[in-house]
């Protein structure tokens, strides 16, 4: 793998589930400083970076910074916690993890416990676990060893899972979703900043997707900038894999370019801008159905103010919700690279409005 992933990496590992953002935004902004023009965060947490801030039209790029994660609440006398999810969790997956808290005194190692199998009644065994069942040991004798790790409820955790290369161009991480979004707006900020566009472009890491039923960190961050169209880079299924119905989702593989949405809050107008630039430079991509809903960033700005004409690019991901979610960076780098042609050819002309 011949990329530099160094900051792909730093930002992937950072600890930062819903509501809990600050370090990975923290990682996000520290980048944008090296070509941004502008770069700041709000009152949320959302991090925005701008280039050309007095051009036209203004243009929006949302990639939600947040990761799905878990959260302490109750502490026994004998030094357990007990834990519940943020964001769409299958517990399967969390049974013997570890786990890494952000306590007060900074970050502190755990495991999840379960019941040894031995100890489980044999018609118990084949039911699936549930995560008010499990717990989380951090090897203190009591309550009060706890806390004077700088533990107390309410501390959130991830589970502990660095970025892996694997064969070709594919990594593995817990928080590609949505990590990687944020990742994809700020390098088409990058592609667009040494010959800045007629357009206004702001990136924004944007916070609490995982939970945002009311439209999250997308909907103060659109408000408060008022754009002209708006680009949403998420992830979505990569039916690539066993036992997947492509039916019902599609057909989008790892290699196979970034996924294009119709349907519910993306624009139709703007899909077809994105499939018209992404043929003109021979970008791949596939086109995915949203006849509901695009249960992204998109539901949280379309409707914001006056409405805002807006785009959804997504990257096929495996394992989704998982510890080791899978992308291809080709596909991420061929997101970044559509939206920034996007941007480029943008003008004080370009109307969406449907007819």
């Amino acid at each position: 793998m011949s990329q530099d992933i160094t900051f792909l990496k730093n930002l992937l590992d950072a600890v930062g589930p819903s509501g809990f953002e600050v370090q990975a935004a923290r990682v996000w902004r520290e980048e944008a400083e090296r070509f941004a023009e502008e770069v700041r965060v709000d009152v949320t947490g959302n991090s925005f970076a701008t280039i050309n801030q007095g051009g036209s039209p203004r243009v929006m790029l949302a990639g939600h910074i947040d990761e799905i994660g878990l959260q302490i609440t109750h502490i026994d006398d004998e030094g357990y916690l007990y834990i519940a999810e943020i964001g769409g969790w299958d517990p399967q997956v969390i049974v013997g993890q570890r786990v890494t808290i952000l306590g007060s005194d900074g970050e502190v190692a755990g495991v999840v416990g379960k019941k040894a199998i031995h100890l489980i009644e044999i018609e118990e065994r084949s039911r699936a676990s549930k995560t008010k069942s499990l717990w989380i040991d951090v090897g203190a004798k009591d309550n009060k060893e706890v806390a004077e790790l700088g533990i107390r409820v309410g501390d959130p955790m991830v589970i502990d899972q660095g970025m892996l290369s694997l064969a070709g161009d594919r990594i593995a991480s817990r928080a590609i979703d949505d990590r990687i979004g944020a990742f994809v707006v700020l390098e088409a900020m990058r592609l667009l900043s040494d010959n800045p566009p007629v357009a206004a472009a702001t990136a924004v890491a944007t916070v609490q997707e995982e939970i945002g039923y009311t439209g999250g960190g997308a909907r103060t961050s659109a408000y408060s900038l008022v754009p002209d169209v708006a680009i949403v880079v998420d992830v979505t299924f990569s039916t690539d894999v066993p036992d997947i119905e492509k039916k019902e989702l599609g057909e989008h593989k790892l290699g196979g370019g970034p996924v294009l949405s119709r349907g519910s809050s993306s624009s139709n107008e703007v899909f077809k801008m994105l499939s018209q630039v992404a043929e003109k430079e021979g970008i791949p991509y596939t086109i995915q159905a949203a006849p509901k809903a695009t249960r992204t960033d998109a539901d949280g700005i379309f409707l914001t103010r006056h409405g805002v004409p807006t785009g959804l690019v997504s990257v096929p991901n495996r394992y989704m919700h998982s510890p080791n979610e899978v992308v291809s960076l080709e596909d991420v780098n061929n997101s970044a690279r559509l939206i920034a042609a996007f941007i480029r050819d943008l003008n004080s002309d370009t109307d969406f409005t449907p007819r």
